[in-house]
């Protein structure tokens, strides 16, 4: 089992920034590692991915450009450091991680370890 602790969220106003955190711990190994986020009454939707080395990146056309996702794997930490907040990024946002080392997907399915979310509040 691998667990996923996130932290830093909170509430910043509209064009500020944050810097989610990720800690894994238990049997952790080469995962990539995913970011995605759920607003009230909508899906959970994929923001952010990398693999287990942190060489490939994949974001959602919404955060592009204002959001980078990178990981630390002496510290088996990952981050998404957020620019550029608009009040639609307003969310619980969730760390994930894969079995796979290589693979970092954009669909939940993809994933088989989540942590308990972090709340992001913009406001506008």
């Amino acid at each position: 089992q691998v667990q996923l602790i996130e932290s830093g969220g909170g509430l910043v106003q509209d064009g500020g920034s944050l810097r989610l955190s990720c800690a894994a711990s238990g049997r952790t190994s080469s995962n990539a590692m995913g970011w995605f986020r759920q607003a009230p009454g909508k899906e959970r939707e994929f923001v952010a991915a990398t693999n287990w080395s942190g060489s490939n990146t994949y974001y959602a056309d919404s955060v592009k450009g204002r959001f980078t996702i990178f990981r630390d794997n002496a510290k088996k930490t990952v981050y998404l450091q957020m620019n550029s907040l608009k009040a639609e990024d307003t969310a619980v946002y969730y760390c994930a991680a894969s079995r796979l080392a290589y693979y970092a997907g954009r669909l939940y399915s993809d994933y088989d370890y989540w942590g308990q979310g972090t709340q992001v509040t913009v406001s506008s």
